[in-house]
This record gives C-alpha cells, sequence and structure tokens, in this order.
C-alpha cells in the first residue's frame, strides 16, 4: 500500500499544515480545493490513517497527522535536495550568489574569504547582507538569498538544509571596574540579575519574542554589534561577546571575562544554511571550503597567544 505513497500526495499534505486549510494550500499550489481534499484522501487511504479531523471550518490534525508530518517534511526535503544536487552537477557556475552572514562570524575570516572569492570569481556578482539570530534563516527561508551563514540561531529552521563549518568560543566580558568584575570565582545568577545585560535584538519574525543566552533581568536590546561592543567598553553593562571581537580588549585590559554560574555562554557553532531544492553550486561551495581555511589558520594564529585566564 505505501508503495502508491507519492511526493505530490505529502506536499499537498504539508501545504495543507503549513496553509491552515484545504483553500489556502490550494490558493498555495496553484490547485482546487477539491483537488486538494481528493489528493489527502488518497494519501489516507494509502497510510491507512486519518490525517486530519474534518469537524468546524477548518481541518484539524490528528495526533497521527502530527507525527506523521515530520516525516513527510524529511522525505519531500530529501527529494528536493537529491534533485537539486543532481543540478548542480550540470549546472556550472552561478549566474550570482547572494549570501547572508551572521553578525558574530569571525570579521577576519569574513574579509579575507571574500577578498579571495573575487579574485577567484571575478564575473560572478556577489551580493552580501550581514544580519543576526532569526534574520539570517528568514532571508534565506524567503528567496532573498540562496546561502545563510547562522551562528546566533541555534537550531536552523527544519525546511533548511544545514551543515557544520566551525565553531566559534564565546565570551563573558565587562568592564574593569563594573560590579561583576575582578571576581576570582563564578558570578552566582543573583549578581547578574541586578546588573544590565546588553543583548542583541532579533529583527526578524521567525523567532521574534525568543531569547537566547538571555540570563538577566534588566535588558538592553541592540541591534548593533559595534554598538553593544562599544557599551560593554563603556561599563553600562555585561553581556556575552565572540572571542575574536574582543581578543585585543582582552589582552590589553580593556574588558575582564567572567565565568557565569549555571550555563554559560559557551562554544558558537556557525552552519551554512540553504534550501532543499537551492545547493550551493561552483562558487558558493568555493566561499563555504574557503571560511573554513580562513578560520582554521586565524585559529591557529590567536592559539599562540593565549589569555591571561587560558594559561
Amino acid at each position: 500500500m505505501l508503495d502508491g505513497v507519492s511526493l505530490d500526495q505529502l506536499r499537498t499534505f504539508i501545504a495543507a499544515v503549513d496553509h491552515g486549510s484545504f483553500s489556502a494550500a490550494g490558493r498555495a499550489l496553484g490547485r482546487a480545493q477539491s483537488v486538494v481534499s481528493q489528493a489527502i484522501g488518497n494519501l489516507e487511504g494509502q497510510l491507512g490513517v486519518m490525517l486530519f479531523q474534518r469537524i468546524g471550518r477548518y481541518p484539524q490534525l490528528t495526533i497521527e497527522g502530527t507525527h506523521l508530518v515530520a516525516d513527510a517534511r524529511r522525505i519531500v526535503t530529501g527529494a528536493d535536495g537529491l534533485k537539486a544536487k543532481a543540478r548542480s552537477f550540470v549546472s556550472g557556475l552561478e549566474p550570482e550568489l547572494s549570501i547572508v552572514v551572521d553578525v558574530m562570524f569571525p570579521q577576519a575570516c569574513l574579509t579575507h574569504a571574500l577578498s579571495s572569492f573575487k579574485q577567484r570569481f571575478p564575473s560572478t556578482p556577489l551580493r552580501l547582507y550581514v544580519e543576526a539570530l532569526g534574520a539570517v534563516a528568514q532571508m534565506v527561508i524567503e528567496g532573498r538569498c540562496s546561502l545563510g551563514i547562522t551562528g546566533t540561531l541555534p537550531y536552523p529552521p527544519p525546511t533548511l538544509m544545514a551543515e557544520r563549518l566551525f565553531s566559534e568560543r564565546m565570551m563573558t566580558v565587562v568592564a574593569p571596574g563594573s560590579p561583576l568584575s575582578g571576581r576570582t570565582g563564578p558570578v552566582p545568577l543573583k549578581d547578574l540579575m541586578v546588573e544590565t545585560q546588553l543583548v542583541l535584538t532579533d529583527r526578524s519574525s521567525l523567532t521574534d519574542g525568543t531569547d537566547y543566552g538571555v540570563q538577566g533581568s534588566n535588558i538592553w536590546r541592540l541591534a548593533d554589534l559595534g554598538a553593544k561592543h562599544a557599551f560593554l567598553l563603556a561599563g553600562l553593562g555585561w553581556g556575552h561577546m565572540p572571542r575574536w571581537l574582543v581578543l585585543d580588549d582582552l589582552k590589553e585590559g580593556r574588558l575582564e571575562s567572567i565565568e557565569l554560574e549555571g550555563p554559560a555562554a559557551g562554544i558558537m557553532p556557525f552552519q551554512a544554511v540553504y534550501r532543499a531544492g537551492q545547493l550551493p553550486g561552483l562558487a558558493g561551495r568555493w566561499l563555504l571550503e574557503r571560511f573554513c581555511t580562513e578560520m582554521s589558520g586565524f585559529q591557529a594564529s590567536t592559539i599562540r597567544y593565549p589569555l591571561k585566564d587560558e594559561r
């Protein structure tokens, strides 16, 4: 029976879930509502379970449907990835590369890789955006960028494919002389709660209202990483920052690293994200590999100059 299940049926099922009704799914797919209803009915017949309860104005997922929709997404995403990979073998060089990079991405790595890219692919236009949190994934989902590099978003949406690039250490820092500076042990959470935490704000609707690494109660939200850095240097609060950005400040005493009680900032994994039907082409794949090469060299150079708390 399951051999009769088609990708079209699964796509219709997913569309009905995502759009909330058979009629809305029909509009999204360019089909009549009756065609959508028939496709889902046929799928239910093939699977032998009811996917929706048809009670009231809008169909509601059954328990079985709730469990099966995740499997449907994996199958469709895998099929799209298979087709995209096959196309990438014969498509050659992209006519244009649009990429959105997380604001936390190491700047030296980014600038060196992009400089090399312009020399390696002089005829390939490159469009670059820098965003934070959910805004990176949202630009890829909406098709405004073909490739994204996430860092501050720990779990990319299931609609995107992801591959790990490298990790960067995060540091929790304050200015010397601030109430949290000069501690010899972990800072208790009760002390954090009364001090100002500086955090990046999310300008996307994808993860709006979701906080990552927020541990204080007095929060200042900033849309710019440079502003957060300046506020930290001015002693206006404490915050988590990528090691590459505060390395010189820590060496020269403009900032101090502190250890927190409980969950810490830890390690930030950077991942490439893209739609299943739009895998990186020759230029995109070259750039991803270049990022890893540049970062490997950068991390090796900083190891030669350990910070005071690493010796």
